[in-house]
């Protein structure tokens, strides 16, 4: 969604940008290109190999500034301290990390069980499935992926692991398929639970929500907030983070006085999907929805 994202941003030559998601730069290196020489661009990326990237083609502009680390951290970093004209969100894994069978993202090519975004910070999925308790492994299986099997996969895993450590991707996924009802099935089995899996691993619900209130706390009145989600738990927040500071809340009748409400963000059209002739050559952006809103000036 190259195209409208840059539109939603509406990059002036002199403003200051953040993408949050660097991934291997696209939208970055659009927005550069967009920049005059007192314009700024701002990356941040969880992934140090998108890091190394942004490095290596744009360490030595200086009108770019790079940190690594999540964009939950954005307000903590000082690069944003003065304001931000737009900041870009692109949820989810990248195409990079889906296609390396050793970052462990995918049930589709064999690697180590690893799914961390930052691979050198916190527990890997193997890690973590050795030792979670049955239930835990259930409810974030439920919870993240809406897996309607979870308890049944959770309870085999438990007892699989007991003969021998599931340490591969195609050892989980050949797992959580023979498990599963026999019947149409219109994605791989393990879809759900493999994403379900990753989010719980690198936090990415949580970390939404922090930074959609960092990057709302950094923009500055007129700035832009464009988001890229890839299922409905992330579009779900981010829908309802929009409406929160767009919308007044239903009128409570037990309540003797109305609450005043102002609006601190307009939301900027619909949800946004992927054109068919970006789907077609990019099947993974059939599930890709943008979202747009703009910060509004404080009342006087």
């Amino acid at each position: 969604m190259y195209r409208q994202c840059l539109e939603a941003l509406r990059v002036t030559a002199e403003g200051t940008y953040l993408d949050g998601t660097f991934g291997r730069g696209g939208h970055a290196r659009g927005v550069l290109q967009q920049l005059g020489p007192g314009g700024r661009l701002l990356v941040m990326d969880k992934d140090p190999e998108a890091i190394a990237v942004a490095e290596r083609e744009f360490g030595t502009d200086a009108r770019v500034a790079i940190f690594r680390g999540s964009f939950a951290q954005l307000a903590q970093w000082d690069a944003t301290a003065g304001g931000l004209d737009g900041v870009l969100l692109d949820l989810g894994v990248s195409s990079p990390q889906l296609d390396v069978a050793e970052r462990g993202f995918s049930f589709g090519k064999d690697g180590p069980l690893d799914m961390r975004m930052d691979p050198e910070s916190g527990e890997s999925a193997a890690q973590w499935l050795a030792h979670a308790a049955e239930k835990e492994i259930a409810d974030v299986l439920w919870t993240y992926g809406e897996e309607r099997q979870s308890r049944r996969i959770a309870r085999t895993i438990v007892a699989r692991r007991a003969e021998q450590p599931l340490l591969r991707t195609a050892q989980l996924a050949d797992l959580i398929a023979s498990v599963m009802p026999r019947g149409e099935q219109k994605i791989h089995p393990a879809t759900r639970s493999f994403q379900a899996i990753r989010i719980f691993i690198n936090r990415e619900l949580a970390d939404l929500e922090d930074g959609l209130d960092a990057a709302f706390d950094r923009l500055k009145p007129g700035g832009r907030l464009a988001v890229i989600s890839f299922h409905s738990l992330e579009d779900r927040i981010v829908k309802q983070f929009i409406a929160r500071h767009a919308k007044a809340p239903p009128a409570n009748r037990r309540m003797p006085v109305e609450i005043a409400f102002t609006p601190t963000l307009r939301a900027i059209g619909d949800a946004q999907k992927a054109d068919p002739a970006e789907t077609a050559t990019n099947p993974r952006a059939r599930s890709a929805v943008l979202r747009v809103a703009e910060k509004l000036p404080e009342a006087a």
